[in-house]
Formats: C-alpha cells, structure tokens, sequence
C-alpha cells in the first residue's frame, strides 16, 4: 500500500477484506512499512447490523510503533496498538458463526 495513501482512507481500504485472513494479511502488509510485526491479533464482533474488528498489535520497537500511531492515527490499548476496523456487512454470517474469535 502506498504511503502516498491517506491515512484514513488506508484504514478504510482494510473494511474491504472478505474473511479474517485476509484481514490478517491486509493489517500485516499496512502495518509492516513501519517496522516488523511482533504480536498481532484480531477480534471480530458482531451487532444487529454492524460489524467490526479490533485489531491489537506491537511492532518490534516502540519508535515504530509510534510512528505508525503518529500517520495512521491509531490508539493505545494497554501496550497494544489498537485499529478498529468497520466492515462490510456482507459476511455478517462468517462473524456471526465465530464472534469475538482472536485470530
């Protein structure tokens, strides 16, 4: 993904993704142009017709990962960087099977 991108729309293009892989691989290929990622799990939720994924990850150093805070405009969660991803509601049915399942 280029970093020419805009942030938000970056964030945006993750809600794309089809199933957890390839939400997976899609917060992995972001979050690798800042630094290796060390820890990386994805928690998917799901309510009435809204679905979400919240991403929680560590790069290697914490100069990494709070560049990558600073451009994507991410939050803390504990030692974790939190995404939130709003996802289309098409696979509503996949979420629903495994709710709140880490990747």
């Amino acid at each position: 993904m280029s970093t020419a991108t805009p942030p938000r729309d970056r964030l945006l293009s993750l809600a794309g993704c089809a199933d957890q892989a390839s939400l997976r691989s899609a917060v992995s290929e972001l979050c690798s142009e800042f630094g290796k990622v060390s820890r990386l799990e994805i928690f998917t939720l799901a309510e009435a017709e809204k679905r979400q994924a919240l991403c929680l990850l560590r790069l290697e150093s914490p100069e990494e990962q709070r560049r990558m805070r600073t451009v994507l405009g991410a939050a803390w969660f504990g030692d974790d960087i939190l995404i939130v991803v709003d996802l289309h509601h098409s696979n509503a049915a996949d979420v629903a099977r495994r709710p709140q399942e880490a990747m």
